[in-house]
């Protein structure tokens, strides 16, 4: 997969850097180890210069997304309206902290500057669904409804497969 990528770049030519790390990441929804060493080889630098632009960006992932992305919303209407709470009792619920993904790859906990939905504050977002005025009660069942799609999804594949 990265010999396509590197087909669009010059060797050797630092200054597409970020552009080829950009198109890796869409590749395959992070950066892995041995991408990141291949776009270092192909672009003739250390590892630790293509790491260190890795980490430095926001934009980057050196770790795959769950398949659930959790997006709590710190901007200033929804820290007036407590959404450290709401962050807490989601790390508390899923057992990991924002920026980190479960074990078992369901759920990714990230905080974010702004959703742009500040009148329901305090919001979160899961995937594509906006959970506003959202009361710490609530958390629990929103974790369970996408855990049970998960197994849901998991029982008409085996069905599919027998």
């Amino acid at each position: 997969m990265h010999i396509q990528i590197f087909n669009n770049y010059t060797a050797n030519d630092r200054g597409s850097l970020i552009a080829m790390l950009q198109d890796v990441q869409e590749v395959y929804g992070y950066l892995p180890e041995e991408a990141l060493q291949d776009v270092a080889d192909f672009l003739g630098m250390p590892l630790s210069s293509v790491y260190g632009v890795a980490t430095f960006y926001n934009q980057f992932r050196l770790t795959p997304l769950g398949k659930n992305v959790i997006r709590v919303c710190r901007g200033t209407a929804c820290h007036v309206k407590n959404s450290a709470n709401i962050l807490f009792a989601l790390e508390s619920e899923l057992g990991i902290c924002a920026g980190e993904t479960t074990r078992d790859k369901l759920f990714t906990l990230e905080t974010v500057a702004c959703i742009g939905a500040c009148s329901i504050a305090p919001v979160i977002n899961v995937n594509d669904e906006y959970y506003g005025r959202l009361e710490i009660k609530e958390i629990p069942k929103i974790i369970k409804k996408y855990q049970n799609e998960a197994k849901l999804e998991e029982l008409a594949s085996k069905e599919e497969s027998v």
